[in-house]
């Protein structure tokens, strides 16, 4: 698999850029070395530039936190968000109920605010869980801490949303616990399986391709550092990926990947990907 230092040469085969955030954009902390650079290269370009996340929380929060990292808005066109998408979800006619049970920090509440859902502690009052990932009583290291309360609701066979998919991320040097992880545990307890909202769902990939508003999908690349979501969730679109060796990748294969090793994972993963990218640099 080649390998590509930074993503000049796909500019000049790509107009419309997908890019993942956590592990590709930024560490959860900050912005990798060299991002701003790269979106303003893209920019003057004329290239069209999203951001599509697995992030449990609504659009407008994470442009906020991005921004606060200190990247100007005037730098990407959309995001869409994995919060986004099940709010628009939850403001319809959805099936799940009023009174869920909340499983993740208050941070991520902006995936239900402004709806008419009822948030309780106690499984026995719920009628589904909804599921945003690690909270800060039982910390973000492990599944665990969790098990008494997704036992008490898998006995009662509460329907899960899951809304982030990932199964972990990095946090700086730290890899952390997602929602996926709780949603895995909760099918193993004897709970039903989860709808998990996010890539790899080729669905989350329509209002991303909307906003870019490219009609020819061999135009747009997708870089992302998760061969499970980010490179099958492109491949389940119909659209090129590339494979972003920050965030996850680098701490699975470290700095210096060998090629052919990358290409082995892939291949097993059952994902393609038209190269790696040592970081998203101009």
């Amino acid at each position: 698999m080649k390998i590509l230092d930074g993503i000049a040469p796909l500019a000049e085969r790509y107009d419309g850029f997908i890019l993942d955030l956590w592990g590709v954009v930024h560490d959860g902390r900050r912005p990798y070395p060299g991002v701003a650079e790269a979106l303003g290269a893209l920019k003057t370009r004329g290239k069209r530039v999203a951001f599509l996340s697995n992030a449990p929380r609504r659009a407008h929060v994470v442009d906020a936190l991005l921004t606060g990292m200190g990247l100007d808005r005037a730098l990407w066109d959309a995001t869409v968000t994995s919060g986004e998408i099940a709010w628009r979800l939850l403001a319809g006619t959805h099936g799940y109920g009023r009174r869920a049970l909340h499983i993740g920090p208050e941070r991520d509440l902006s995936t239900v605010e402004g709806l008419d859902i009822d948030l309780v502690a106690d499984p026995d009052a719920a009628e589904w869980v909804l599921n945003t990932g690690p909270d800060p009583e039982r910390g973000n290291g492990a599944v665990e801490p969790y098990r008494p309360m997704l036992e008490a609701c898998a006995a009662r066979r509460l329907p899960m949303l899951c809304v982030n998919p990932d199964r972990f991320v990095m946090v700086g040097e730290q890899r952390v616990i997602c929602a996926g992880a709780l949603a895995d545990l909760y099918v193993a307890l004897g709970g039903p399986p989860a709808k998990e909202v996010g890539k790899p769902d080729p669905a989350v990939y329509a209002p991303v391709l909307d906003a870019l508003g490219i009609a020819e999908p061999a135009r747009i690349v997708a870089i992302g550092d998760s061969p499970h979501t980010d490179l099958a969730g492109a491949q389940g679109a119909g659209i090129d990926a590339v494979w972003a060796l920050t965030g996850l990748a680098a701490h699975a294969h470290g700095a210096a990947p060998d090629p052919a090793r990358l290409a082995q994972v892939a291949a097993a993963e059952g994902v393609r990907s038209i190269a790696a990218l040592s970081g998203l640099r101009w």
